[in-house]
């Protein structure tokens, strides 16, 4: 009989999880797919509109990634609030999460228009700096925006409400077409602005998803009981200090990665144009799939945080192995779909053959890397869950720059450690490696608060 009690809670709690991940992985996607659009759109303008787009987006994307993490500290809040039936508590976090979002949105606001001198380090092609500033302008207009977004949509997803973030993310996709158009183009008596229309139309959206969030939080009932919109609070230090101290790791974790993807593309770089184009393929296909598991970590957080909340300490440990399991099995599936169809894959970007064969070769490693990429996410979603974000940010810089990177670097650009150097696949042999350390690193550190949370 316990036995069968065992399985059908796990049974469960998969159906809860697929619930909960399944429009995010569609929220996730679409969000990607704004900077593909805007990448396709551009490159009709020609190499110049599109090479400005291209550095903008390297830009404000590592910024806005950072911004999400750190609101990604509030879920967690909420989530336990919500399991523990508090929901006016709920409410309070929401507020003072409007709070921290208001500085983050000025902070972006103010980093995007400070770039010119940037752009000078960067020894960025004097012609093509107007249009960049231009670009980042419109985008930075955005930021208060998103960061007001970002604190609605750590309210629904808290509470397992993840399809309000999903059908605003897709309407943000779908209206970022049109105004790519018009903007582009000069319709409707606006001016012509080429690509630096591109940046002006991602404000827009990102002002239009507030807009459409923030009808959807005041005019639905699910969220009444909290009272976030009501009596609305001013800053608490007691409450601000825990969400910027569980979130600031999360953003800064956020970061290191993205930067560490950037340093490895510009040591690539030095190598030739025909490796960072197989290189990039590789890269894009492995963070569009990443966005499988990422999207399970954050419903991971929702689950251990809810149950956490309600003192559920089995619910906790049924979470913690319906989403590894979950994650295992799609790692899985992806590593063979990888493997199998890497060449007709790598064909899909472009028809140069060596480019093929090399995008087709660290596919390879990509597809050896997704069980890693996969538990590492997934630990970091259950110790988010659980509260932990300050030494998962340091394991993390430890797997990813202390053994990934030096791996990849002595494999790539040296012959430290072989005769010949390996080219780009050494870089992927580190992100394995770094991957993998940062996989049992995590999931050391989940079964070490576990067993803290059963002392107690």
């Amino acid at each position: 009989m316990k036995d069968s009690t065992h399985h059908h809670a796990l049974l469960t709690e998969f159906k809860t999880l697929i619930r909960l991940a399944l429009p995010i992985v569609v929220a996730q996607f679409a969000q990607t797919a704004n900077g593909f659009v805007d990448t396709i759109m551009a490159g009709q303008l020609g190499p110049q509109a599109l090479a400005a787009v291209a550095v903008g987006s390297s830009i404000w994307v590592p910024v806005f990634l950072f911004v999400v993490g750190v609101m990604q500290g509030v879920t967690p809040f909420v989530a336990r609030h919500h399991g523990a039936g508090n929901e006016p508590a709920v409410g309070v976090v929401v507020q003072q999460g409007v709070w921290v979002a208001i500085p983050l949105g000025l902070f972006g606001f103010m980093l995007l228009r400070s770039v010119e001198p940037l752009l000078a380090v960067m020894d960025v092609q004097p012609e093509l700096r107007p249009a960049i500033v231009g670009y980042l302008e419109g985008v930075s207009w955005g930021m208060p925006a998103i960061t007001l977004f970002l604190a609605l949509r750590c309210l629904t997803e808290g509470m397992s409400f993840t399809r309000p973030v999903m059908a605003v993310s897709l309407i943000g996709l779908c209206a970022n077409i049109p105004a790519n158009y018009v903007l582009m183009y000069g319709k409707l008596g606006l001016p012509a602005m080429g690509g630096v229309g591109c940046g002006w139309a991602t404000g827009f959206v990102m002002w239009l998803m507030l807009a459409l969030m923030l009808a959807h939080c005041l005019l639905s009932a699910n969220y009444r009981a909290t009272g976030w919109n009501r009596q609305f609070a001013g800053p608490q230090p007691t409450m601000l200090l825990p969400l910027v101290k569980l979130g600031l790791p999360i953003g800064l974790a956020i970061f290191i990665e993205v930067s560490l993807f950037c340093v490895i593309a510009l040591f690539i770089a030095s190598i030739g144009t025909q490796v960072v184009a197989g290189h990039q393929i590789a890269l894009n296909v492995a963070s569009m799939v990443f966005m499988i598991p990422l999207s399970l970590s954050l419903a991971l957080t929702v689950r251990v945080g809810f149950n956490l909340g309600r003192g559920n300490l089995p619910g906790v440990h049924h979470a913690l192995r319906g989403g590894m399991a979950l994650i295992i099995l799609l790692a899985l599936v992806n590593s063979t779909l990888m493997v199998v169809l890497r060449e007709p894959i790598a064909r899909l970007y472009t028809d140069d053959a060596d480019v093929i064969a090399l995008a087709t070769s660290l596919l390879v490693f990509a597809a050896v890397f997704q069980l890693s990429d996969g538990l590492q996410v997934g630990a970091n979603g259950v110790l988010r869950g659980l509260h932990d974000t300050t030494v998962p940010m340091l394991l993390t810089v430890v797997a990813y720059w202390l053994l990934g990177l030096p791996i990849g670097y002595a494999l790539d650009m040296t012959d430290w450690l072989l005769p010949v150097p390996l080219g780009a696949q050494g870089f992927w042999v580190g992100l394995v490696a770094g991957l993998t350390a940062a996989a049992i690193l995590l999931n050391i550190r989940v079964r070490m608060r576990l067993q803290a949370l059963v002392q107690t």
